[in-house]
């Protein structure tokens, strides 16, 4: 995931879900997360948000994590914790979808992707730079998790800079 950590994406926007499920990305949002083609991965993070990631860095970790978890129960390690498996199997089944942007920053938000984000056609979402990522979310949730988070955001700040 290398070409991650040289990318820190930022930034915040309002825009308007359309009729068909689409919503035009700024650049500055757009070009971090897609490669020549427009591909990426989009991926439910919690209520209310979405995220764009590029499309490898997203497969660089998921191959590692899923990766790991093949070779545990290659071992037989994971034996007693099978409903574990299938619950991570289940969220894993319905969490992302490769995706293309047309003309590299409209993107068509998927069924399934458009219930989990709970923005009606012709309602507006926040678009937020994440660093890694950049998320889409429901104006409400994301008014909600700024009230819950902005008061650490000095700690928060110092500790990752220490």
């Amino acid at each position: 995931m290398a070409a991650s950590a040289e990318l820190f994406i930022t930034g915040e926007f309002k825009r308007v879900v359309d009729d068909r499920f689409r919503i035009s990305l700024p650049p500055e949002l757009a070009e971090p997360v897609t490669d020549e083609a427009g591909d990426c991965v989009l991926t439910k993070e919690r209520a209310g948000c979405l995220s764009l990631w590029r499309a490898g860095d997203w497969q660089a970790r998921f191959d590692a994590g899923v990766g790991l978890i093949k070779q545990k129960m290659q071992a037989g390690r994971m034996e007693q914790r099978w409903s574990e498996v299938q619950r991570f199997g289940r969220l894993l089944s319905t969490r992302s979808r490769p995706i293309r942007l047309a003309n590299r920053s409209r993107l068509v938000i998927p069924e399934g992707f458009r219930e989990f984000l709970d923005v009606p056609p012709e309602s507006e979402v926040m678009l937020v730079g994440a660093a890694i990522c950049v998320e889409i979310w429901n104006p409400a949730a994301w008014q909600e998790l700024l009230k819950q988070e902005m008061p650490e955001f000095g700690p928060l700040f110092k500790d990752l800079a220490d």
